[in-house]
């Protein structure tokens, strides 16, 4: 079955929507300014809420029993902000750890007190370090000696102090020091 033009040669095409037309269309709905900014403000809440279940809810480091897993750095922190307006962004602020100051390599010292027994390279660097004298009424005492032996044979060179003064100890030596005040490299 086949059905007739209703037009006729020559007349414009009927429009929907005009009185004479194939039918009425209803105009298309008009989003309200109120259904937009909803749209926004649940779309905001939901990326906020999105960002704080995943910060909370992820890895922590810890592992079943409670101890902190190795290595566990802390992440970036993430801040979202709406702002009201057409078409808000978030801002995302990305927080790292800040970098520890520069300290010395760990090694040999260039000071040390003026009681104990030090091997030289290990402990204390190699050098001529220099005291200012006794913390006490009976003198200061300093041994260069080729091992920790204690044996009369080991010793390299000595003294007892009355004043400040100054010792040269090289790599492997032991130096022993007793009643001094502190040692400081001075070349």
């Amino acid at each position: 079955m086949t059905t007739p033009n209703p037009q006729t040669p020559g007349q414009p095409a009927p429009h929907f929507g005009t009185p004479g037309g194939w039918g009425s269309v209803p105009p298309p709905p008009v989003k309200s300014p109120m259904r937009k900014k909803a749209w926004l403000t649940h779309g905001a809440v939901g990326l906020v809420a999105l960002v704080i279940g995943a910060a909370s809810g992820g890895s922590d480091g810890e592992g079943t029993d409670g101890s902190a897993g190795a290595g566990a750095k802390p992440g970036p922190t993430v801040t979202v902000t709406a702002t009201a307006g057409a078409a808000p962004a978030p801002t995302v602020t990305k927080t790292q750890p800040a970098k520890p100051a520069k300290t010395e390599e760990a090694g040999p010292a260039s000071s040390f007190e003026g009681d104990g027994e030090y091997l030289v390279g290990e402990d204390v660097k190699a050098g001529t370090y220099r005291t200012a004298g006794s913390d006490g009424a009976f003198g200061c005492y300093w041994e260069r000696a080729k091992d920790s032996s204690g044996e009369f044979d080991s010793i390299i060179a000595n003294e007892n102090l009355k004043g400040s003064g100054r010792v040269t100890l090289k790599k492997g030596e032991i130096f022993k020091t007793n009643r001094c005040k502190e040692w400081k490299k001075v070349g």
